[in-house]
């Protein structure tokens, strides 16, 4: 914490008949007083909120980080405006950072916002590395920011230009249709891009009947039932670790408490988790069967995320999460802290080699041509 932060708040005895004077105080001046006030028998108020909190040590810190976060908030887009900027965040992002952002999305909508955006000069992309990459490689006359470069997916890790390149003497005539959650040197060696919403419509467009595709087995698997193509999953058993914790006996028990529960299943999950869906799909197209279906509790087997932006839709709705601990912990380093600090500063700026580029951004064009 920034205990020299300023915050302005008004100073109100439990005996007052008027109120104080306002003041700015720093959180260590802020604490100070904060020891007498319980002598005193103050309260404390933040400005703009209303709400009056009787001074009580955890509830008193727990109100001052509320308020720096209401800071944080009205800088960051201070420095928006500045400095022309636009913020996407990905479904699985913080809630707060959902909130700020100028577009929410699965991976497929971010990237289509990041091409079809022509007023901003400068992209903030909080999500992981692929996704950063894909934004940068699609506006290469913008300047695109990770707010930390930490937040690596470990699926897109898993696939490397070596094991393509195996794979293609092995199968020389199968086209490569990688997952999005590829590194953009990757996407530079395969045919054509795909989203988890799009998988199936990509492989059905390829001219082949054995389809080389990576990194993800479980997406693979949903593919290959889907399509009836022979798919041959690189590497042979790429996972997201987020979505391997679901697991069916977790949705059983959940089923008991909600019998009328629809089940929601992300196709990165284990076909074991696929085959007790009642809807397998996207994030996006989670959000958009949530708002049409009738049902009135869901239980939803994708990152955590999601939950706060399926809730912030759908306020009659009860959603639940198929495992509670199911939390991206890469996804998760974005803050807005880290995402101040990005916009302030211009960094951490993600490029990508022009001629690694120029193949990759062949592969996702390619993706966004079908319709």
């Amino acid at each position: 914490m920034n205990r020299n932060l300023v915050c302005r708040c008004e100073l109100r005895r439990l005996d007052a008949t008027s109120q104080d004077d306002l003041v700015d105080m720093t959180f260590v001046d802020l604490a100070q007083w904060t020891a007498s006030a319980f002598e005193n028998k103050a309260r404390l108020c933040f400005l703009g909120k209303g709400i009056y909190l009787s001074v009580r040590l955890e509830g008193f810190t727990n109100y001052v980080l509320k308020a720096k976060v209401m800071t944080l908030v009205e800088k960051i887009d201070r420095l928006k405006r500045d400095k022309k900027a636009i913020i996407l965040a990905h479904n699985y992002q913080r809630p707060e950072i959902q909130d700020i952002a100028d577009y929410v999305g699965d991976s497929i909508g971010l990237s289509r916002r990041a091409m079809e955006e022509k007023e901003a000069k400068i992209i903030v992309f909080s999500a992981v590395d692929f996704m950063a990459e894909s934004a940068a490689i699609l506006n290469p006359d913008k300047k695109v920011l990770l707010p930390t470069l930490g937040a690596r997916c470990p699926m897109a890790q898993m696939l490397t230009v070596e094991q393509i390149k195996r794979w293609k003497v092995l199968y020389p005539l199968a086209p490569v249709v990688l997952y999005v959650n590829t590194l953009a040197s990757v996407k530079a060696y395969c045919d054509v891009c795909c989203t988890s919403a799009n998988a199936v419509k990509v492989v059905n467009s390829v001219n082949a009947e054995t389809v080389l595709f990576g990194p993800d087995h479980n997406l693979a698997e949903y593919v290959r039932r889907k399509t009836g193509k022979t798919i041959i999953p690189i590497p042979e058993r790429g996972f997201c670790p987020t979505h391997m914790l679901f697991q069916p006996e977790d949705v059983h028990v959940l089923k008991l408490k909600y019998p009328d529960a629809i089940v929601m299943v992300h196709p990165e999950c284990t076909v074991e988790m696929q085959d007790i869906a009642d809807f397998i799909g996207s994030t996006s197209q989670m959000c958009r069967h949530a708002k049409k279906s009738n049902a009135e509790t869901f239980i939803v087997a994708t990152e955590e995320g999601i939950i706060h932006r399926l809730k912030k839709e759908n306020p009659g709705k009860q959603f639940v999460s198929a495992y509670e601990d199911a939390v991206c912990p890469n996804m998760k380093l974005n803050t807005l802290e880290r995402l101040y600090t990005s916009l302030k500063e211009e960094k951490y700026v993600i490029t990508v080699p022009e001629p690694v580029a120029k193949k990759a951004r062949k592969a996702l064009e390619k993706m966004f041509e079908l319709k």
